[in-house]
């Protein structure tokens, strides 16, 4: 295993500093990984089309290849690059975003086959809101492959930056400490089908869907 030191970078949750954030992004860019804050919980993140990033990731959650990752979008304006979306899958996604909430679409030719769905050839997108999120989504200029962090044996996600860096330290590159996250699961819903599928009821309010 390669030596690494984790880099703790404190970024104001209100006023996140684009230098700070632009550390982050080319961390991301130079094969890193990063621990960041969202609008439901803590989540790892590396670059779209850097496998062994993505490998790292999955040995440090413990996931299977089954598993669904998330691109992680500033806004809606990236969804359509990555997914296929009719208008009135937009006009649902346009109401519920930014904000915590994973729709399943799918995927489109832009998305490397190893982060789809193996079966079902789907993606995960969501567009968070969460200022420091959104800077360094600004700072890298393209989505941000994540899933949240829960570590292998653990049911809910590390919250404390203590925590994070007693079980991470040399493990990802930068803690990005935005301030307290909480706990609480994005809701994830399943827009492949005819009707949205609520897959799973977390943070996001679900009436209307």
């Amino acid at each position: 295993m390669v030596n690494r030191v984790t880099q703790i970078l404190s970024i104001h949750p209100d006023n996140p500093q684009v230098r700070l954030a632009r550390l982050v992004a080319d961390c991301i860019r130079d094969g890193g990984i990063v621990a960041y804050p969202t609008d439901s919980a803590y989540a790892l993140g590396c670059q779209i089309g850097d496998k062994r990033a993505l490998d790292r990731i999955r040995q440090l959650r413990d996931l299977d290849k089954d598993h669904n990752f998330t691109l992680v979008c500033k806004d809606l304006s990236e969804l359509a690059t990555y997914a296929r979306v009719d208008n009135t899958t937009f006009r649902l996604l346009k109401s519920r975003t930014p904000g915590p909430y994973t729709f399943i679409l799918t995927a489109s030719k832009e998305v490397p086959r190893r982060l789809q769905h193996p079966k079902r050839k789907t993606i995960g997108l969501r567009v968070p809101d969460n200022k420091v999120t959104q800077a360094i989504l600004d700072a890298l200029g393209e989505p941000l492959m994540s899933v949240t962090l829960i570590l292998p044996g653990q049911k809910l996600p590390v919250a404390s930056i203590d925590d994070m860096y007693e079980k991470l330290n040399d493990k990802v590159d930068i803690i990005a400490d935005g301030g307290s996250c909480g706990f609480d699961p994005t809701t994830i819903v399943d827009l492949t089908g005819s009707e949205p599928e609520v897959v799973r009821v977390g943070k996001g309010d679900v009436g209307e869907l």
